[in-house]
């Protein structure tokens, strides 16, 4: 992925911020999801993963992505084992978005892998990938910022702001998000 100097683009000014080829692709992808994924019933979770894998999303057995899912770009996602992405998730993945296994984004939650330079006076943009272990929970209307990284079993509580990394089995809430317990796993 191209991502291209501001000084030079002028993104503030209506320039681009990826390449024209980044863009095309990404308007290919909109058009695809929207004709051959979107309106599919729910149960169609093998459908749209086939879709997500033609366009280069790593996706493993068992994930299931619902049809009113936002990607901005597949190829920058990587869905682990029997991973729920629910109704109305957005994953704006201008930088790499990696869920781990068994792990549960719920509806509405929002993923950003990308922030601004707000040194710069053009405000470079930034990819900053965001990384989620095995077996966490990111609840109802919560914020993933860029370049977290939530340990394996940790859980961010609904609408719940994160912008640092979460350690493994911590529970968050809040904006922004702080500790509020440690997550006790029973055996299966």
């Amino acid at each position: 992925m191209t991502l291209l100097d501001a000084n030079a683009s002028r993104p503030l000014e209506g320039g681009p911020s990826f390449s024209l080829g980044n863009r095309l692709f990404r308007l290919v992808w909109t058009i695809a999801w929207l004709v051959l994924a979107r309106w599919t019933p729910p149960p169609l979770h093998g459908w749209r993963r086939l879709v997500l894998r033609a366009f280069g999303t790593k996706v493993a057995a068992g994930t299931r992505v619902y049809a009113s899912v936002r990607i901005w770009h597949p190829g920058n996602l990587e869905l682990g084992e029997e991973t729920l992405i629910g109704p109305g998730v957005t994953l704006y993945n201008q930088g790499r978005i990696t869920i781990g296994a068994r792990t549960v984004i719920s509806q509405r939650a929002h993923l950003c892998a990308s922030t601004h330079d707000v040194d710069d006076p053009h405000f470079q943009l930034q990819l900053r990938p965001i990384a989620i272990g095995l077996q966490c929970w990111v609840a109802a209307e919560a914020f993933v910022g860029p370049g977290v990284t939530m340990g394996d079993g940790a859980v961010l509580g609904a609408r719940g702001a994160l912008f640092a990394d979460a350690e493994p089995l911590g529970i968050y809430r809040g904006n922004p998000a702080v500790k509020v317990k440690t997550r006790r796993l029973r055996e299966a």
